[in-house]
Order: C-alpha cells, then sequence, then structure tokens
C-alpha cells in the first residue's frame, strides 16, 4: 500500500531475530507481506503548543497492537535502543546471533542507472529515488495531520491604531498562493518544497551525498520545518540534477490532471493539483535548477534580468525572469540556433529544457529567494566579516583568539560569532586607531539591524519598507548585496531545517556503512529510523488514548504534569517547597545573601504602600507589626520555577518563558532574568533572587519576587538594595548581554518600541 507500510515491513526484516532472541526457542513467524501499519504522527514539534490536533482529545486509537510487525512492545523498544547507539549490521550480528540474511538489507529506495555526456564521453550514475506522490498520499492520508492541513489561500491583516496591516507568514498568506488558486477553478493547490543540496559525509576524505528532501506548505511550518513525521523527507539521492525528471514524472501528471482526496478528518472532498511552491537550495543549486549559466553569464541572478554590471544598484528594480519568456526564447533557439543562442546567453540561460515546466503553475524562477543561511550567516556575514576583523587585527597587533581561527562548517555557529565579535571589537576599533576598523564596525551595525529584521517569522508591509531602507544603507558600503533583494518570510525559504538533515546521514556513513556503495547502506538506514518514528508514534499515541478511556474523556487535564503542561493566565508558580516564615527565610540567607538582610522590613514596606495598588485594603498597624512580633509574621511558600505566558511581539502567538530561580539546578545556581512593567509606561530588566507566595492571615495572598535590579547607567545595583516586586508585573523572560537586541526576534522588537 503505502510507502511507510512497505518500510515498517522491510524494516521488521532487518530486526526480525531480535524477537527470536528476546524470546528464546520460541520461533518468530514471518510477518504477512500485506500487513497494513496506520500510519499515525506523534509529536511534532512546538506547533501548536507541542501537540497535534486529537492528541489529548479522545480520538480513538485504530490500532489495539501499535508495535506491529514486533510481537510485544518490549522488541520494539530493544530496536530503538540498538537504532539510537549506532550499531552496524556486524554489531548487531555480535549481539545478537542474527543470521546471515540479516546482512542482505532490503533498500526501499529503488536504483536506477543515468548515463548523460560529460567531456565528450558517457557517464553512468546511479542514482535512487522513490515515488514523491506516495509521500503524498501517506501525508494526506494521516489522521493527525489531517486537521491541520490548510486549502485555500489566505489575506490576513492585524488592526492597529494606524490601522489594518497586511502580514505574511504561512505559505499560503502570500500572493503567489491567492494567484494560484485565482487560475484554477474548483481546485486546490497542494504545495510542494524541494531541497537539494550537496554535503561531505566526513570531514576527510572524497565521499559526498545528494539528498534531496520534500515538504509539504500546506502544513503550518511548526510541522513541516520539524523532524517528526510530516516534516521534511528524504526522498532521492541525485548525485546530477537531470534525475530530478525521473524523481518528478509523478507528480507532473497530478499537476495537470487533479486528484480527489476526502480528508479522513471532516470527509470533506478537494480536487488537489500539485505544484511546486518552493525551492530551497544555496547559490550553486539555484543555478542548476533555474539553468542559468551562473558566475560566467551576463545576469547572475537566477530571479530577476539585473546586468552584472548593475548588480550593485539596489535602488533599481528589474523584470523578474519568468518561465513564459525562457520558452519563447528555447522555441526560437530550436527554430534558430544562432539567433536563439544571442537571447538566451543575453539573461544567461542554458538552452535546456527545464524540468519543472512539466508541473503546472511552478515557474523555477518565481520560486527561488534569498537564503538567508548561506548568503548572510555562511557568506557575507560568517565568513568574509570574520576574515576582515581577522585582518585589522593582526595589522594592530593584536592575534585572534582561537574561537576566530576555528574554520566552522555550521553557519548557525558564524551567526551567533559575528554578533559576538561586533561587540568584543568596540573598544580596539577606535575611528583614530584604525579608520577601516571603526568603518567595519558601522557596516556590522547595519548587518545586524538587517539580519534581525530578515529573520523575523512574520513580515509585514511596514517591515519590508524598513528591510529595504536598511538594506540601501548597508549597500553603499558592500556593493555585493543583489540576492537580498529577493527577501521573503525566512522561515519558509530557509535552507536551515533541511540542512541539519545532514547529520543523521553523516552518522550513517561513519557508523553504519562500510565505505562502498554508501548511498543504498545510508538510505537503509533512514528506512529504519523513518519505520522506528512510525511506530513510536503509533505506541505513543495508543497509550494516551488509553489513559483517556481510564480516566474518562474530559479528564485530559490530569495527563499532564503541572509543571510541563500548558496553563491558563500570565503566571504559573512552579517547584514549591516547605511552607516556611519570613522569619526563617531571613535566617536561612541572610548571611550568604544581602539581599535577605532587612527582608521584613521590605515586605513591611512594600505592602503598607503597594498592597492597596493591587485593590487590597489591609489595616496598616497590623502590617505593621510584622516587623516587632513574630506572632504576625505571614507563611511564606517559596518557589524554584516560573513560567510566564506572555503576545510575542513577532507573531502575536501565545509564547511561554520557562525562568528558573534555584540555588542548585543540576548542580549549579541558575538565577533567570526577565523585564517587568514598574509603571504604565515604565520598564525595567531584573535578576530574580526569591519567588515566593505570601500568605497574610485574615488580610491577603499576593505572589512576590525578590529581585536585583539593573539600570542603564551603573547596570546591576548591589544586592542589599534588591526590591520586592509583584509577581503579575513580570512581562516575559530575558537574556542580559550586550547581544540583548540580537537575541532573538521578541528581544529586537521590545528594544525598537522601547
Amino acid at each position: 500500500m503505502a510507502w511507510q507500510t512497505l518500510v515498517v515491513t522491510q524494516y521488521m526484516h532487518w530486526m526480525m531475530t531480535v524477537s527470536f532472541y528476546m524470546y528464546i526457542k520460541v520461533p518468530c513467524p514471518l510477518v504477512n507481506q500485506n500487513v497494513i501499519v496506520n500510519p499515525i504522527v506523534g509529536d511534532l514539534g512546538p506547533w501548536p503548543e507541542g501537540k497535534l490536533h486529537g492528541e489529548h482529545e479522545g480520538i480513538r486509537s485504530q490500532d489495539n497492537t501499535p508495535y506491529h510487525p514486533f510481537r510485544v512492545t518490549g522488541n520494539f523498544k530493544f530496536m530503538e535502543v540498538t537504532l539510537a547507539a549506532s550499531l552496524n549490521q556486524v554489531h548487531v550480528d555480535k549481539l545478537l546471533d542474527l543470521i546471515s540474511r540479516v546482512a542482505q538489507g532490503m533498500a526501499q529506495f529503488s536504483k536506477h542507472d543515468v548515463t548523460r555526456l560529460y567531456k565528450k564521453q558517457d557517464q553512468t550514475y546511479k542514482v535512487f529515488m522513490h515515488p514523491v506522490w506516495e509521500w503524498a498520499l501517506d501525508l494526506l492520508e494521516n489522521e493527525l495531520l489531517a486537521p491541520h492541513f490548510v486549502w485555500d489561500a489566505q489575506h490576513l491583516y492585524k488592526y492597529s491604531e494606524e490601522g489594518p496591516k497586511h502580514f505574511y507568514d504561512e505559505p499560503w498568506t502570500a500572493d503567489c498562493w491567492w494567484d494560484i488558486q485565482v487560475c484554477v477553478n474548483n481546485a486546490v493547490p497542494f504545495g510542494l518544497i524541494i531541497y537539494a543540496n550537496k554535503t561531505k559525509l566526513s570531514s576527510f576524505g572524497t565521499a559526498k551525498g545528494y539528498p534531496v528532501v520534500v515538504q509539504c506548505t500546506n502544513l503550518p511550518v511548526g510541522i513541516w520545518n520539524s523532524h517528526a513525521i510530516g516534516g521534511g523527507c528524504i526522498v532521492g539521492w541525485l548525485p546530477i540534477i537531470y534525475s530530478l525528471v525521473k524523481l518528478l514524472e509523478d507528480i507532473s501528471q497530478y499537476s495537470q490532471t487533479w486528484y480527489l482526496h476526502t480528508s479522513p478528518y471532516d470527509k470533506v472532498s478537494h480536487w488537489l493539483f500539485l505544484v511546486v511552491l518552493i525551492l530551497s537550495a544555496d547559490y550553486e543549486e539555484q543555478c542548476m535548477m533555474s539553468l542559468i549559466r551562473g558566475h560566467i553569464c551576463k545576469c547572475l541572478c537566477p530571479v530577476c534580468l539585473i546586468p552584472i554590471n548593475e548588480l550593485h544598484n539596489l535602488a533599481k528594480t528589474y523584470p523578474l525572469c519568468s518561465m513564459d519568456q525562457v520558452q519563447d526564447m528555447l522555441s526560437t533557439y530550436n527554430y534558430s540556433c544562432m539567433a536563439g543562442e544571442e537571447w538566451l546567453k543575453a539573461i544567461g540561460l542554458w538552452p535546456i529544457e527545464n524540468v519543472f515546466w512539466h508541473i503546472r503553475n511552478s515557474d523555477p524562477h518565481a520560486t527561488l529567494t534569498f537564503d538567508c543561511l548561506h548568503s548572510s550567516h555562511d557568506g557575507v556575514g560568517g565568513r568574509h566579516t570574520l576574515q576582515d576583523v581577522k585582518k585589522i587585527l593582526n595589522a594592530l597587533g593584536h592575534e585572534a583568539e582561537n574561537t576566530i581561527n576555528i574554520t566552522f562548517l555550521d553557519g548557525n555557529k558564524k551567526h551567533d560569532l559575528v554578533k559576538e565579535i561586533f561587540y568584543a571589537c568596540l573598544n580596539v576599533f577606535t575611528k583614530k586607531q584604525t579608520p577601516k576598523g571603526y568603518s567595519l564596525l558601522h557596516i556590522l551595525t547595519s548587518y545586524l539591524e538587517l539580519d534581525s529584521l530578515i529573520c523575523l517569522d512574520v513580515h509585514m508591509e511596514s517591515m519590508i519598507e524598513m528591510i529595504e531602507a536598511e538594506l540601501l544603507r548597508f549597500n553603499r558600503a558592500l556593493k555585493v548585496t543583489h540576492p537580498w533583494k529577493h527577501i521573503g518570510a525566512t522561515q519558509n525559504y530557509s535552507t536551515c531545517p533541511n540542512e541539519s538533515m545532514h547529520g543523521p546521514l553523516k552518522e550513517a556513513y561513519e557508523w553504519q556503512s562500510n565505505g562502498r556503495a554508501v548511498a543504498s547502506q545510508i538510505l537503509r538506514v533512514d528506512e529504519h529510523m523513518l519505520a522506528a518514528k512510525l511506530l513510536r508514534t503509533c505506541i505513543d499515541h495508543h497509550m494516551n488514548w488509553s489513559q483517556l478511556q481510564a480516566r474518562g474523556l474530559d479528564d485530559d487535564s490530569d495527563l499532564e504534569e503541572p509543571d510541563n503542561g500548558p496553563f491558563e493566565g500570565h503566571i504559573y508558580l512552579g517547584s514549591p517547597c516547605e511552607p516556611t516564615t519570613v522569619q526563617n527565610i531571613k535566617a536561612d540567607h541572610s548571611q550568604m545573601d544581602r539581599a535577605f538582610v532587612e527582608f521584613c522590613k521590605k515586605l513591611s514596606t512594600f505592602c503598607n504602600k503597594s498592597l492597596m495598588s493591587y485593590g487590597y485594603q489591609p489595616d496598616p498597624i497590623e502590617l505593621h507589626n510584622w516587623e516587632h512580633n513574630s506572632h504576625f509574621y505571614p507563611y511564606l511558600y517559596e518557589y524554584k520555577y516560573l513560567k510566564v505566558n506572555y503576545e510575542s511581539l513577532v507573531n502575536w502567538k501565545l509564547t511561554t518563558d520557562h525562568l528558573q530561580c534555584n540555588p542548585m539546578f543540576f548542580g549549579v545556581p541558575r538565577y533567570d532574568c526577565a523585564i517587568v512593567q514598574l509603571t504604565e509606561v515604565d520598564t525595567a530588566f531584573i535578576c530574580l533572587i526569591c519567588i515566593f507566595s505570601c500568605k497574610v492571615p485574615d488580610i491577603c495572598s499576593i505572589d512576590l519576587a525578590l529581585a536585583q535590579p539593573f539600570t542603564m547607567k551603573t547596570g546591576a545595583v548591589p544586592h542589599s538594595t534588591a526590591i520586592l516586586i509583584p509577581i503579575q508585573s513580570i512581562i516575559w523572560g530575558a537574556i542580559l548581554s550586550f547581544l540583548l537586541s540580537h537575541i532573538n526576534g521578541d528581544m529586537y522588537l521590545h528594544t525598537k518600541v522601547s
């Protein structure tokens, strides 16, 4: 049936003697090849709140033996251990005394030989692939993914004092989705993202991998950017781009003839047509996908027709390259090579028919855009700028530290390093000491500003205007930033999620291959991982459903531990300690921490001056007696953990920060920081010292925190001047460092608003 069924069944053959080993002298029968495994998905990341629809909503588990084709759950768990330990077949043979047929393997990917002319000789390449359409059907038939599919284009607006503002986040909110759906009546697009890139399988040697990954844009980005079922899936191993013709031939049919799909969730039917919406790749692969000549052509951009001598001019916008235009030129070339060659050379295209032309509404030039990982984090910022910093430091006689001399392969590490090196050089690259270094700091300032804007998950029209304005300032100094002109919502186009899939492939090459004919061995391991993921999901869902049945369908709130599950309201206090008194807490902490000196007086003063502003009407005389009579000391309940719900400034969704105020958190003290609302207009940074709930007999109960405030002039105030604040005044958690404004989108926007 489906590809998932085939994968699980074949994986069972690889591990079938596990059952024989764990049930000594009990033969393990072969599994029926026609068995159908229900492909149910498990945890798909943080959208929404880390759960899929139905995970705790009482959806009936359709399979009473979700560990099938293993005999019992224990067999499957043993398989997970062997897989997590990266045991190759030799190790498994020794451990379980497996029979010889295990070593043969059963690859689910089909192997094809593709012959192409290279340097006047025919070269044969071995490519591996499986039908993309089978992968698409697995997603469509998935019971837990079904509620999350979005079929229709949407224009979303956020209302503000200035009026409604159009914003873009998910692919179906983009104008291109709207335009495609308008052109095709009575049908909805099934959008695909295709990622292709080569990777070195080892830090030494010449072995390379050529994975092709596919994703579905009809699911929320939090799902298809994850590594769970519903996320990116390897569908090919293609050493040459021409083999994409073979890979995409099955989906080209359904882009023309449509497919009738009935949702297993709401039983609503839709006519679907497949469309390639996004091509995610670095510049080299973008050139191959758009069939431009790369660095040797007159138009280097795969998206627009800007001449090579105008790349520095971002103030001018050139027309976009279109599929219809290229097809007309190719027709002219086929009719007259001389005339067509001149036209094709003028825009830098090869006289070759593009495979994406066979997929309706899939213009390869319109599906390409700026890739922040390779163009920014591993390009202008992480590679070229760091080299300039090292040169200036050497000219000043400062030897670069070991961190700068390390060659990182991970663009994310370079991205973080650029942020840190900027602030580290502020006192070194002065205008008097090194004019070049001082100019470089200005370039870095503009780069960090531009990078923070581009990496926001949601783009509004006003933000796009800010990006364009900052891009002009950045370009005046650098002159090489034309690819940045074609910017979309980076969470949709970024290659980061798919690049992270290279890690398991490299581990499989190192630990579970013999170094020869590695493609089939690596892909077999990828199949095993997929099978384990599917079976683990089925087991987890079945266990959750069984717990719901045992406790009652309306009792799903008890399935989560309070400290780990979602909560209502703004603040949640967790990890409570034993009840104590003001006198005891002062005696326990005052000798080690001066913040607790005169703790009783601070609490009394706060209550006398501030309780009324929170709606309480205590007796001031009774509160004053706290300082003089232990009989009036209130009881305190101290907490070491705090969760804060707040509305994200980036996407306006509910976001949760987890803060610790713990003297021994995994062996070390941890006291997190936060932003608090001091007055209606003023905010401040604080460091948590103690979190407690104060119960005053016959008066009130209030949640407070003893905190160390920070000021712009002096930084952290002395611990002895720590203040008490109500817990409800905490806005969200914060990291206090010189990188504050560029840590994440929320902190960046907060500093801009402030």
